[in-house]
């Protein structure tokens, strides 16, 4: 069934629960576009994450979970605890560049403003590109964080066919948009400037808890060069070097956690979006892996998800447990001893057993991945291009690929099958496997919802060129 939560966590303090601690610091780091294939804990080869790993190390390593196939369906689906049908974001929206519609404060739940209720600090520092800070240059402040340091998207420019050249940085000679307005960083490092702004904000906000939401925009394309490596030049050696990058970013916050004494307060989320572009590819454990965003198969949703708690959680585990991003929001309510916003419906589940013990039970029985490719703007706003989008269900062992007609079209053993090669659909073996996705399938919505905002009547209606143009496939 798809879960409903109208949620129901008590706030009570987490002294209830032995070692853990009342109100933890939250740091969410969300990298974009980089699969497991890239990590060297995960079994990624021709690449060392020393810091990575020490992360990994002193906290649990997760197996099984899932992201969306892009960027915006899976951001989206971690700051409201909802499925792409049910937010609308089904599609990946660029809202800087094509304009139209935008994340709504007003009709959609918001992780930071949860955290902000139950007394944290909040902060965003990276990626965002959901809404267009030159019309709402205070969204973030509206949806619950404190401060925030953000690269802007790349903002069409309103007279001409091209984006501006400026906003469309975001490595070198960064655009960046703070509380102080957007300006353009001459001869810096955007990550640099969003990792020294959240290091910043721990030092100042030590003595109260924090949550910290921290978009990377590493190592997403344009492929460059970085302060570590000048000389990449090769498409496979700028990715290699930016996620070399990530690594050195992530170790700067963990000894700035430890020189602060905030180590055991504090709680290290660290994933990704989706799996790596495409046109790269790496050795994963003697595999080839081609990177998978934008798909539905394993290198494309299985994202890398580490958490550490330094004497709080078991360190050096590995757990399989069910998790998709979902789930975030339901967890990092019951950990900061606060409930969601009532007036919405949720389909995440809290995932705080499996830290206490990562060999408990799965808190959830199946778990969920769609939506990808851009939508499509029209006068009346964004609209997605499939009335119901393609998707995959999996549960412990197994995964279904459900077409846009709601169908199920293939079912994959993933304990035998890691290429996802073998249609197991007809086999009788599998009868009664197939009879309980469907049943799951049978429980999701006919229709996927379309973004949700409110209209603007003097929001700027773009050119046609500057905006997709596919329509609805029926």
């Amino acid at each position: 069934m798809i879960i409903k939560i109208l949620f129901l966590i008590s706030s009570l303090s987490f002294a209830s629960f032995g070692n853990f601690l009342d109100k933890p610091n939250i740091i969410f780091i969300l990298l974009d576009d980089l699969g497991k294939e890239w990590i060297s804990c995960y079994g990624g080869e021709n690449i060392e994450t020393p810091h990575i790993d020490k992360l990994a190390s002193s906290g649990i390593k997760f197996s099984n979970v899932y992201s969306m196939p892009q960027c915006t369906p899976s951001r989206v689906c971690f700051l409201t605890g909802q499925y792409p049908f049910r937010n609308g974001w089904v599609n990946h929206w660029d809202v800087p560049r094509w304009g139209l519609g935008y994340f709504d404060w007003k009709t959609n739940p918001s992780i930071a403003r949860v955290m902000k209720s139950a007394g944290y600090k909040t902060a965003i520092a990276g990626k965002w590109q959901i809404n267009d800070f030159r019309i709402h240059p205070d969204a973030l402040i509206k949806h619950g964080f404190d401060d925030f340091c953000m690269w802007t998207g790349g903002e069409t420019d309103l007279t001409s066919n091209e984006h501006s050249l400026k906003s469309d940085q975001r490595y070198w000679d960064p655009y960046i948009h703070t509380s102080e307005g957007s300006k353009t960083y001459k001869r810096q490092f955007g990550p640099d400037i969003y990792n020294s702004f959240i290091l910043d904000f721990i030092s100042n906000h030590k003595d109260q808890p924090f949550f910290i939401y921290y978009p990377m925009t590493l190592p997403h394309g344009p492929l460059v060069h970085t302060p570590l490596d000048m000389n990449a030049s090769t498409k496979l050696e700028k990715h290699k070097a930016m996620v070399e990058y990530i690594d050195f970013l992530t170790g700067k916050l963990v000894n700035h956690l430890d020189e602060n004494l905030l180590s055991e307060r504090t709680i290290i989320i660290f994933t990704s979006d989706n799996g790596t572009a495409g046109n790269i590819s790496n050795n994963r454990n003697s595999r080839l892996i081609k990177g998978g965003k934008m798909k539905t198969t394993e290198n494309g949703v299985n994202t890398p998800f580490i958490i550490s708690w330094p004497g709080h959680i078991p360190s050096n585990s590995n757990c399989d447990a069910l998790i998709d991003f979902s789930d975030m929001l339901p967890t990092f309510a019951q950990l900061a001893g606060t409930s969601l916003e009532k007036e919405y419906e949720y389909d995440g589940v809290s995932f705080v057993e499996v830290l206490k013990n990562p060999l408990s039970p799965s808190p959830r029985k199946w778990i969920l991945s769609m939506g990808s490719h851009p939508g499509v703007g029209t006068l009346n706003g964004i609209e997605n291009t499939h009335r119901y989008r393609d998707r995959v269900v999996r549960d412990e062992y197994s995964k279904v690929f459900v077409n846009s007609k709601g169908e199920i079209e293939k079912l994959v053993d993933l304990s035998k099958d890691l290429n996802e090669k073998n249609n197991l659909l007809e086999s009788k073996k599998y009868i009664n496997e197939i009879a309980k996705f469907r049943q799951i399938v049978e429980t999701f919505p006919k229709i996927d919802n379309d973004p949700i905002y409110t209209i603007i009547d003097d929001y700027p209606i773009y050119r046609e060129g500057n905006i997709p143009s596919k329509t609805h496939k029926k």
